[in-house]
């Protein structure tokens, strides 16, 4: 069911931000969350991800595939891993972090047909230094 307001013409003409207009977008603003409020959130299957103070954590099913069929790249935020060709099956996805991760100090490890990647996040530098006063 949805409600629209009514107004009275004498009303729109003093009262601009009450137009029909505002009062139309104002229900569709409302609809169009209400609608997304009740869509599930999107999952990709066979993802999960965790994260800590630390590090991220990846797991991604990868059945059928071994060691030597994959390769992973890290490019500072985005991690990317697919099947090398010739794989017993294809698989390619790719993941934005919230932060940039290190790749010299992160981890890849599989088992039963489960990846399992430990991304270190790099630590902020502080910057600050101190300035004499003369």
């Amino acid at each position: 069911m949805i409600f629209a307001p009514v107004m009275r013409r004498a009303a729109v003409a003093y009262a601009p931000a009450y137009s029909p207009r505002a009062a139309d977008a104002a229900v569709q603003r409302f609809m169009a969350d209400a609608l997304r409020a009740s869509r599930p959130a999107q999952r990709t299957p066979g993802l999960q991800f965790s994260h800590d103070e630390k590090t991220f954590t990846l797991q991604l099913d990868v059945p059928g595939l071994a060691r030597e069929q994959l390769d992973i790249e890290i490019e500072n935020d985005v991690v990317r891993v697919k099947s090398v060709e010739g794989a017993a099956r294809p698989f390619q996805g790719a993941w934005q972090l919230p932060e940039a991760v290190d790749a010299t100090t992160s981890r890849a490890k599989l088992e039963h047909g489960v990846l399992t990647l430990t991304l270190t996040r790099i630590q902020p530098e502080n910057k600050a230094t101190r300035l004499a006063v003369e």
